[in-house]
Parts: C-alpha cells; structure tokens; sequence
C-alpha cells in the first residue's frame, strides 16, 4: 500500500516525512524503521494491516493509569520501530526486520476487523502499542478514524518521534497517549536510541497544545540516565512544559537485547526518582514494574487521600467519582474518570 506523509525526489528517491529522521531513501531500499520501501519512486508501506500481536489488556498496562481507569484495551502491533535502543523490551518484533535481514511477519487484519473485536472484547480503547504506531501509521489511522466513529478511544504508546505532520493528521482521532522520554541528554538518545532527544520534547509540548492526553514514561537505567540531577531536570520539563498534571511513570529497569551488562534498577533509585518529580510539582509520580509499591496509587494532590489503589495493573480499590475526589471534591486529571 502507498505510504502517507512521503514527497518524491529526482532520481526515484522519496523523503519520508512520517517520523523525525526524515529519511531520504533511494529507490528499492527501505527507512530507519524497515517497515517503509520505495518501489519504483513510490513508498510503500510494508505493514499495513500485518499484526504481529493482538491482545486485550488492562488500560493500565500501557501504562495509562488517568484513562477509564480499570477498563480494557484492545492492543495491536506491526513489526518493526524507528528506534535502535540497545534495551528494546519488545526487541523480538519491534527489531524483527533489522535483526533478520528485513524479514516482516504477521497475520493480516483490516480496520473494521479490529473495532469489531475491539467492541466484541468490551474495550473501551484501541492501543497502538508493544512496537512504535508511527512506523504503522497508515493502519493505526483508518483504524483510529473508524474507532472514534464508534464511540472507541484510541491511544499512542511512543517513543514520541514523529513529525509534526503526522501528529496534526491523526491528533482529531487521538485520545491518550503514553510517551517514552527516555532520558534527558542527547547523548543518551543517540548512542543507546540512534535518535534525537529534542523532536520528543517537541512531540510532548504539541501533543499537549493540540489536547491530547499525555502520561510520560521513563524507564531508569542504572549508570546511564538515573542521575540525579538528570532527573530533577527532566521533571522539571515535564512539570513546567507540559503542566503539573501530567502524570510520569518511573520504571524498573531489567537487563534485556543489548544491554545485559547493566543491574536491575534498585528501588530506592525509583523511590528517589518519585520524589524528585514530587518535588518538582507533579501532581501523579508512579513506579512501575514493582507490584505491591505505594507508587502504583493515585492520592489526591490536594487532601493526599488513597484514590485509586493498583496491585499491578488490577485496580483494587477507586475513590474517584465523576472526576473528582471523594474526600475533598477536587478535580483529579485525567479522561473517563
């Protein structure tokens, strides 16, 4: 299927401008992601409708803990990313056609196919997940587009690399999105992503003008992106450039793909980290991938009462009503709360 958001060059080459790497690729060859080929002076999506995995998850899972809380997702993924990150947690689709010589795997759906599912499983979203949406974009927008005709939300879980183009075109469908901000030097982004940091904070800032619900994750490596003043200033972007209610989700980091040389994340780094973005004024400051942790809840920012109590990604107990806290009524952030 012809690609989207591409312009034609002499000579057969095309210039993608699906993502922030704006690849110029010369004819017969593919982008950064892999997943996008121009055939003969056209590009090509590879992709389209080719779903490596399917599932139906917790809302939570993505994690998105100030969407319909305790609802359901209905969860897709191509192959395929354009990040190289030596940690990919997903590395075995998400870097399927750069590992094994450009091969694309997956089982064919259409859009309808998917809300239709979507309906039938009780999700009141589809998440655009597990590998980055942008490198899928055609599929994840005629799938968003009929999505919201039917009442169902959709989500963006990210790296945040796409252009501004790509954002303005599928931002009316867009309800939530979960973006990685993985670090904050450039140095990080580029030896450990093979990308830029600053087309993600640009993505953020637009995301929030253009009114769609974002939560930040950031998954703490130890010796790389968990110093301390690193992170005071990250969560000082976050609380001062996005806003005080945009929640941040601080995860454990596991050994995985290409960086097996590095510990899990301690959890009094994490525990730290929360603190750093509490201090920095954010209202909702999460731990993740350790159950059983006071930074799986949501407390009021104003009377600091338990709102929401998680064990992992069940929501156990909710004390949000109509939006609002039950204890002292104020406002609590968020979509469908």
């Amino acid at each position: 299927m012809e690609a989207y958001l591409y312009e034609s060059l002499k000579d057969q080459k095309v210039k993608c401008n699906l993502c922030n790497h704006r690849c110029v690729i010369a004819e017969g060859k593919r982008g950064i992601c892999n997943v996008r080929e121009n055939q003969g002076g056209i590009l090509n999506t590879l992709v389209y409708g080719k779903l490596i995995a399917r599932h139906i998850d917790p809302i939570e899972k993505k994690p998105l803990f100030h969407l319909f809380p305790g609802s359901l997702s209905y969860s897709i993924a191509t192959v395929g990313c354009n990040f190289k990150c030596r940690f990919c947690q997903n590395a075995d689709i998400a870097q399927m056609p750069s590992d094994r010589n450009g091969v694309i795997m997956g089982d064919f759906y259409t859009p309808e196919d998917i809300v239709k599912a979507a309906a039938k499983g009780n999700c009141q979203s589809i998440a655009y997940t597990y590998t980055e949406p942008t490198v899928y974009f055609e599929f994840a927008y005629d799938t968003a587009k009929l999505a919201h005709e039917k009442g169902i939300k959709n989500v963006f879980v990210t790296n945040g690399y796409m252009t501004a183009e790509a954002l303005e075109m599928i931002h009316p469908y867009l309800d939530a999105a979960n973006v990685d901000l993985k670090a904050f030097k450039e140095e990080f982004y580029r030896d450990l992503c093979g990308a830029k940091m600053e087309p993600v904070k640009e993505t953020l800032k637009r995301m929030k003008t253009l009114d769609v619900f974002v939560e930040v994750t950031t998954l703490i490596i130890p010796g790389l992106n968990d110093n301390e003043a690193e992170l005071e200033q990250l969560a000082s972007f976050i609380a001062e450039d996005l806003g005080p209610e945009t929640p941040w989700h601080i995860s454990r980091f596991h050994p995985t793909y290409k960086l097996m040389d590095h510990p899990s994340t301690p959890l009094e780094t994490l525990v730290a980290a929360r603190k750093i973005g509490q201090k920095a004024g954010l209202r909702y400051v999460y731990t993740g991938n350790v159950p059983g942790e006071v930074g799986e809840n949501t407390f009021c920012y104003n009377c600091g009462n338990l709102l929401i109590e998680r064990w992992g990604f069940l929501v156990k107990k909710n004390h949000i009503e109509k939006g609002r806290c039950t204890f002292c009524n104020t406002q609590i952030d968020g979509v469908g709360l």
